[in-house]
């Protein structure tokens, strides 16, 4: 009889989530890297290449992939005649693994769960609790799968009960694009589909653990109903022309995955849940014999991708910057940013949004005329890092934040990921502002372009903190321009029609 010491289960918890903090799963770097050489796109191009260089940079030098290092998600199937020596159930266990991973000192991860979600959503401070499933099986081993989901992606589950008769294909493709670049594509795409509502979620969930291997489906053939819609939507989501980091491009999503339950005869449960650039998952088997070990991958798996940021790109100091000088700017423009730049998120914007109603004045120190605003939570420096990767959290979030920003601290400028939405865009255009892309996917290598931070305000946030960056060609892509023209409205509607007429995404 197997037995399964307490202090292993931690421990391998523990080292898993460092591991896949820093590591790319191998079958995703030889599909970005495919998605990289094929690409027509020159703004989606350069996405991917920054995607790859960073992940080959956080391979090196042990740091995360993304400063959103994930809310854990665990599977355990757990043998019938296993044998446990612990004094902890699993969860806890589990949750051991978590915080002993996420306050690693030489690589520390950020903590990003809240308790009393519809309350105060105060955070945890060691990213616990994870959310387990467990499943009893026959035998006496322990297969654990983990990953670390982040909430970009997250954010955009989308699920339905589709009439039995009504198109699958159908409500997807037209689901996809309402999504937006929230969730950093080109990543994968999980659907489930059957069983009732909750089991097609976690169908969905589950189907992002799987290896990325369409090529291979495609060139046996599908022998399954599953199969033939994973072909199906891989060419049909990838036409529409969305792209990396919704920039529009060739390679929206890197695989379809699908798994499938028995189901009401009533009902056609359909979950869709994506998986994006910092795709972070691994599984491993414990036997009794010890925690476990993961073999690192290769650096030589990573191909040899030179980020050219200087290329066609307009270098722009941003103290002293005014509206007449950002008004020539054009959706598309490459730049390199210097200078002083002024970060907030949500929590912060909505601290200054209840300070501004209330008559109050701005904390000291914080001044926000001329100036631009990055929307980052970065992860804790260490090692004598200034400060540690930060890559930019998804910019609809502060869209109802947006008109506030612009008409009442003269703020002329904002940094994030993804697109804006129509509030924000009208805001952008009646105050001559714009709206500055940096690529979802690749914290570790913005943050080298950080010279220096200081925390200038609310640092009981934590990484939602108001800080001053001084930053050294920072590269980033003109979103949104002071005319409120969106590149994430021309650049996908552009590759449609070009994937249309050459039918560019077959492989």
């Amino acid at each position: 009889m197997t037995t399964i010491r307490q202090e292993d289960l931690i421990q391998s918890i523990a080292d898993g989530l460092q591991f896949i903090s820093y590591y790319h799963p191998a079958d995703f770097v030889k599909a970005m890297s495919e998605a990289w050489k094929r690409e027509e796109s020159p703004a989606a191009k350069d996405a991917i290449g920054q995607i790859l260089v960073n992940s080959r940079m956080c391979a090196e030098g042990h740091r995360p992939i993304c400063q959103d290092t994930g809310m854990v998600v665990a599977f355990l199937k757990i043998g019938m005649n296993l044998r446990w020596e612990t004094s902890m159930s699993i969860e806890e266990m589990v949750n051991e693994g978590v915080r002993r991973a996420y306050s690693h000192p030489e690589n520390v991860l950020r903590a990003s769960m809240v308790d009393d979600p519809a309350g105060t959503r105060r955070n945890t401070e060691d990213n616990t609790p994870a959310v387990v499933h467990t499943q009893v099986v026959p035998g006496d081993g322990l297969e654990v799968r983990l990953a670390a989901k982040g909430g970009g992606s997250e954010n955009k589950a989308r699920f339905t009960v589709l009439n039995p008769s009504s198109s699958l294909v159908d409500w997807i493709l037209d689901t996809i694009p309402t999504l937006g670049a929230g969730w950093c594509p080109p990543g994968m795409l999980g659907i489930g589909i059957g069983g009732s509502g909750e089991k097609a979620m976690l169908l969905a969930k589950e189907a992002l653990m799987e290896p990325i291997d369409i090529h291979e489906l495609k060139a046996r053939g599908p022998r399954t109903t599953a199969e033939r819609l994973r072909l199906e939507l891989f060419e049909k989501i990838n036409a529409l022309g969305i792209g990396a980091q919704g920039l529009g491009g060739l390679t929206t999503v890197l695989d379809v995955k699908i798994n499938d339950f028995p189901t009401h005869a009533a009902s056609l449960p359909v979950a869709v849940i994506p998986n994006c650039a910092a795709t972070r998952h691994l599984e491993f088997t414990l036997d009794g014999s010890g925690p476990a070990q993961f073999t690192p991958p290769k650096i030589d798996d990573w191909p040899q991708v030179a980020v050219e940021s200087g290329a066609n790109a307009r270098r722009v100091n941003l103290d002293g910057l005014t509206k007449a000088q950002i008004a020539s700017w054009k959706p598309g423009d490459r730049i390199l940013l210097s200078g002083k730049l002024l970060t907030g998120r949500d929590a912060a914007h909505k601290r200054i949004q209840d300070l501004l109603a209330s008559g109050q004045a701005l904390p000291e120190g914080v001044d926000f005329h001329d100036r631009f605003i990055y929307y980052v939570g970065p992860v804790d420096p260490v090692a004598g890092e200034v400060v540690g990767p930060a890559g930019p959290t998804t910019a609809t979030r502060m869209d109802k934040f947006t008109e506030m920003m612009l008409a009442d601290t003269g703020l002329i400028g904002m940094v994030g990921k993804a697109e804006r939405g129509p509030v924000a865009l009208e805001a952008i255009k009646k105050h001559g502002a714009v709206y500055l892309m940096a690529v979802g996917g690749a914290a570790y290598l913005v943050s080298k372009a950080i010279r220096s931070a200081r925390i200038l305000a609310f640092e009981d946030l934590g990484m939602e903190a108001i800080r001053e960056f001084e930053i050294e060609d920072m590269p980033v892509t003109v979103a949104v321009d002071s005319r409120g023209e969106s590149v994430h409205k021309s650049g996908p509607a552009e590759w449609r029609i070009k994937i249309a007429q050459t039918g560019l995404t077959k492989h």
